[in-house]
């Protein structure tokens, strides 16, 4: 019931932020029935349809053909909606002023034209009065001097005025036909032209904030984009451990989490990770969770590159809760095949320290979840102990079990600005090296990324973690 009531909520949200979104890019900025308002009208209802069918034909078990067609256009709309909403939100403020600097400037023009139509109007009035108005006054004398007693009233001038009058009263009637607003034009070509009209000013303001949020929004994306399909970067942290001997002084850990194998990132992506985690020589790789989105039998061959991983005391691999929702047995068993050692709520003597892993919380809804008893209950707590547990929040398990060094991913470091905002209200520590107690938690950005192929603000890396000991 609660699953149902989340889903509503989402729907509802969603078709609240794409109404939104096709009001002020399609309806503020098209005419009524034309071809771009239909184009973006369909574009409003197919663009969400493609998300929703990315984001569940993989629960739902739809044939993986048909989630690498739906995910490259759902998810990256997804993104998009995300930074166009934004920017538009932006625009929500520069639109009324924009709208009052045009007002201003077309109030100034009008008044400059007025001021200007009104001498030419008024040189327009005086040559009428100068010259029509005294004839006419001429005339009407004329005939009123005539004997009121005459019989036959003045038969030799009628004839000769008659032509005079029949032109003045021409004059009168052709006067008011003539414009008054189009003859200062004539008269003063520099006079500056009207303003824009209240629709085409709205019109015109709609179109220049519509066209800068996509632009923006557009860019955004397409930057995200980039970052991640050019791979992650590494990175290097060094770590100092009061227990650790002075022979592990400078012990390498290549830490990479996250890689979410896929519809999207495929084979390719895990070969880009592969040659970047042996460019740097480690000692130990430490693949800590969400390794892949699908099953075995769908990504199997896309994972297969990780077989190539050279380390000189071996990689180990745990659990994340995306391997709980794409059969995490199978994929235990899947990665043990191509050469990497599970730890399943279990822990390894390495020279100088205890190497221990737990299952993620996921793993609980199966009975699987994360046991640090079994992984570290009965060790020498003499010595250093470095744990491998997928989500952060665990580290205060890890506290009380004397963990000295947390190795976690999950967040992605948010993955999409300002998605660290939420992150951070979900775990301990997003991204980097932190100290909580007597043990410290470094949290890794993740080598993939799940949903949109996109990152902002949080680039994806590798990290290299060389322990020091506090001994040399």
């Amino acid at each position: 019931m609660v699953f149902v009531l989340v889903a509503l909520v989402v729907l509802a949200l969603l078709a609240s932020v794409h109404r939104y979104v096709w009001r002020r890019f399609v309806g503020d900025t098209t005419a009524p029935g034309s071809t771009l308002r239909k184009v973006g009208t369909v574009a409003a209802f197919v663009l969400p349809l493609l998300s929703l069918g990315a984001m569940t034909s993989g629960r739902i078990g739809a044939p993986f053909w048909l989630q690498q067609v739906l995910a490259w256009p759902g998810f990256l709309w997804l993104a998009c909606l995300m930074y166009l909403t934004l920017a538009l939100l932006v625009g929500e403020v520069v639109r009324p002023l924009l709208t009052r600097v045009l007002a201003r400037r077309d109030a100034a023009r009008a008044t400059a034209g007025t001021g200007t139509s009104g001498t030419a109007v008024d040189g327009t009035l005086a040559a009428t009065t100068s010259g029509t108005r005294p004839r006419t006054e001429e005339l009407v004398p004329a005939s009123r001097s005539c004997p009121s007693n005459s019989a036959d009233p003045a038969p030799a001038t009628a004839p000769a005025a008659e032509p005079e009058a029949e032109a003045v009263r021409d004059t009168e009637q052709a006067a008011p036909a003539a414009p008054a607003d189009t003859e200062p034009a004539e008269a003063d070509p520099a006079a500056p032209a009207p303003g824009l009209a209240l629709p085409s000013r709205r019109l015109f303001v709609s179109r220049v904030v519509g066209g800068a949020a996509a632009a923006a929004g557009l860019a955004t994306v397409g930057y995200g984009t980039a970052n991640v399909l050019r791979g992650p970067s590494v990175k290097r942290v060094t770590v100092p451990l009061a227990k650790l001997p002075r022979a592990a002084h400078g012990f390498r850990i290549a830490v990479v989490s996250d890689i979410h194998i896929g519809p999207i990132l495929g084979r390719a992506h895990t070969r880009r990770i592969v040659d970047t985690i042996n460019s740097t020589s480690p000692d130990l790789v430490a693949v800590v969770g969400d390794l892949v989105d699908g099953s075995v039998a769908d990504l199997g061959s896309a994972a297969e590159p990780l077989a190539g991983l050279r380390a000189r005391h071996g990689s180990f691999f745990v659990t994340g809760n995306h391997e709980y929702f794409s059969g995490a047995e199978q994929w235990v068993n899947h990665v043990r095949e191509l050469g990497l050692i599970p730890l399943e709520n279990a822990r390894v003597e390495m020279g100088g320290f205890d190497l221990a892993g737990v299952n993620d919380i996921a793993g609980e809804t199966e009975g699987q979840g994360p046991d640090f008893v079994r992984a570290l209950g009965d060790r020498d707590r003499g010595r250093a102990a470095v744990l491998l547990a997928h989500q952060p929040v665990v580290i205060h398990d890890a506290v009380e079990h004397g963990v000295d060094l947390q190795l976690s991913g999950h967040t992605h470091g948010g993955q999409l600005w300002p998605g660290n905002y939420l992150a951070e209200l979900a775990n301990p520590t997003v991204a980097g090296l932190e100290q909580y107690g007597d043990t410290q938690l470094f949290v890794s950005r993740g080598a993939g990324a799940w949903g949109p192929p996109v990152r902002v603000g949080a680039p994806a890396d590798i990290t290299v973690v060389e322990l020091a000991s506090r001994q040399a």
